[in-house]
């Protein structure tokens, strides 16, 4: 037992053989979003370590860690903290079911804390293991709460064109980003409904025969809730449960929508009884300056928020719904067989509740949302430099939720060949420059730790434009741009 015990521990770095490592990921562990002819050619890029906003390969080598592992890692890396709350509670009490009626105390603490950060009467919470199971929990809720109401019929859903809300079979198909629609997988059709992504920078296409063109993004506002409340009326009301709805997307774009354009999509919503969902997986704890972005941000107060990402930083998987009181209090009306048949082995997970607890508590201590409200427009404003640049075409986001648009021209707004793969080619000369920044199609997506330093946005930025100066250099020297 011994020595079985010794030969499955993880050794430490400098017992590790990198070509073993890279060869048995490359031999057995399938990824997340893998694209296979490249990853059977290439395989993966290995991290060893991290320290406050970087990460180090196998080898040694430092990354500025732009994208934050994945949107989440927001009080940055090796936070001592973090780590003695997680083993404290570990060897306290590493789990105990939470079904039914039984609990545990950091998800007791935790639940009231979210409730107290929350805005308005989102006073209830459920916790998931992350934010594909959270939305997903959502959709229960809504379905729940309105048939317990006597309105069985009302279980369609609305989203959006370039909506990210989870991998699972059902916010796969909640999701609207047309590249996640692989053509192998299959989608619940007969459930979900699309409107129009409210891409100020792209209106010309979201509006058919070019309408867009030369319209205000007041305009585009207008267009997009009555486009919604069309929408509402061709499914009918009484049909439909739910509308979900980042603050701003995410891995859709990182677009910001026009202004008024949340208050306005609610109160479309409140008045054909359709609840509202916030999606603050990205924009919640801090990515924005805040810990919720819903009211803080966009001034709504919605139905239910959807978290996870940044509620523990990436220390432990956790998600969580929160939720109004309006609605608890309908499903939780007197009803014999009023069981709420919805969750998970580790819903309310102790360990992953002590790692948010010691993030929120990390967060408040030392106010990262202040230094957000000040570094932030600073990343803004440096990332704005590089419309210098040629394939520059647009900039967009808030505070550190950024991303750069790359396009052939500028005037016509037209993207590069898909086959060019401007923002791979971007990410690979920032990766070897020491940059990692997230490449979405035309798109490279910057999310870093909240604790980058204004030298640290500096860095950030210079690489940056080295990378898509070096990317011009390779589209010229190949014929696919003359510059």
């Amino acid at each position: 037992m011994g020595t079985q015990g010794q030969h499955l521990a993880i050794a430490s770095l400098d017992q590790v053989d990198p070509k073993d490592i890279w060869q048995k990921d490359k031999d057995h562990f399938v990824h997340p979003w893998t694209h296979f002819d490249s990853f059977k050619k290439d395989g993966s890029l290995v991290m060893g370590r991290a320290e406050g906003a970087y990460v180090y390969d196998l080898s040694g080598k430092r990354y500025l860690d732009g994208i934050g592992g994945l949107w989440c890692v927001n009080i940055g890396y090796g936070r001592r903290e973090i780590a003695e709350a997680i083993s404290a509670q570990a060897l306290r009490m590493a789990f105990y079911n939470p079904f039914v009626d039984t609990t545990n105390v950091p998800a007791a603490e935790l639940a009231a804390k979210l409730a107290s950060l929350a805005p308005g009467d989102l006073n209830k919470v459920f916790f998931t293991c992350g934010g594909s199971t959270a939305n997903d929990t959502a959709v229960r809720i809504a379905h729940y709460y309105h048939a317990k109401r006597g309105k069985k019929s009302k279980k369609q859903i609305i989203s959006r064109i370039d909506a990210y809300h989870g991998s699972t079979y059902l916010t796969g198909s909640i999701t609207g980003r047309p590249a996640d629609r692989s053509p192998y997988l299959h989608f619940v059709d007969d459930l979900v409904h699309h409107v129009s992504s409210p891409n100020f920078y792209r209106a010309h296409e979201v509006l058919p025969n070019g309408v867009g063109k030369g319209m205000t993004e007041e305009q585009f506002c207008d267009y997009l809730i009555e486009e919604l409340e069309a929408k509402i009326l061709e499914v009918g009301p009484d049909n439909i449960a739910v509308f979900f709805a980042e603050p701003v997307m995410g891995a859709g774009g990182v677009i910001v929508p026009p202004k008024g354009y949340h208050k306005r999509s609610l109160e479309v919503c409140h008045r054909h009884d359709i609840l509202y969902v916030s999606d603050e997986v990205v924009t919640a704890f801090g990515r924005l300056g805040h810990f919720f972005a819903s009211e803080a941000v966009f001034g709504i107060v919605p139905d239910m928020i959807v978290t996870a990402k940044g509620l523990t930083s990436g220390y432990q998987p956790l998600g969580a719904v929160i939720f109004s009181d309006r609605v608890y209090e309908a499903m939780s009306a007197e009803d014999p067989d009023g069981w709420f048949t919805n969750g998970y082995t580790y819903s309310g997970h102790p360990v992953a509740c002590a790692a948010g607890l010691a993030n929120i508590a990390l967060m408040e201590r030392e106010d990262l949302n202040g230094h957000v409200q000040k570094m932030g427009p600073y990343l803004e404003q440096q990332l704005n430099t590089l419309l210098e640049l040629p394939i520059v075409g647009n900039v967009r986001g808030h505070k550190f939720m950024m991303c750069v648009e790359n396009v052939m021209d500028k005037t016509t707004r037209e993207h590069f060949p898909d086959a060019v793969n401007i923002g791979k080619r971007i990410s690979d000369h920032c990766e070897k420059l020491g940059l990692i920044v997230r490449p979405l199609g035309a798109l490279n997506v910057i999310s870093p730790p909240l604790t980058l330093s204004k030298e640290e946005v500096d860095e950030l930025v210079s690489l940056l434009r080295q990378g898509i100066e070096a990317t011009m250099a390779d589209l010229k020297a190949e014929g696919h741009y003359k510059g």
